[in-house]
């Protein structure tokens, strides 16, 4: 999925609105307790947990999107260093954002 500029501009404003969770651990905490409305992945992310959140979140019917945002990219537009997984834990700022990504 290419995901522009507005979007990744989102996850800036949803990161300052405590919305979102990153990394692993607590994007599977969020997953399972059915508080993440999307998770995004990083396009360099390794397979291993591309395939295991894909996984999780079809058994959660959670929102998964891989996206083509490096890990550094998805860093910068979050105020962290490298993401290769965050969880987007409201409705409005995962619905903004799936509608303004797009599949190529």
């Amino acid at each position: 999925m290419t995901v522009n500029s507005k979007a990744l501009n989102l996850l800036g404003l949803a990161r300052r609105a405590g919305r979102l969770s990153f990394g692993h651990d607590a994007v599977t905490d969020s997953i399972k307790s059915k508080a993440s409305q999307l998770v995004l992945l990083s396009a360099d992310a390794s397979e291993r947990l591309k395939n295991e959140m894909i996984t999780l979140c079809e058994k959660f019917s959670a929102d998964v999107l891989v996206t083509d945002c490096s890990m550094e990219d998805l860093g910068l537009a979050t105020g962290m260093k490298r993401i290769a997984v965050l969880s987007v834990n409201d409705i409005g700022f995962a619905k903004s954002i799936k509608n303004l990504t797009r599949e190529e």
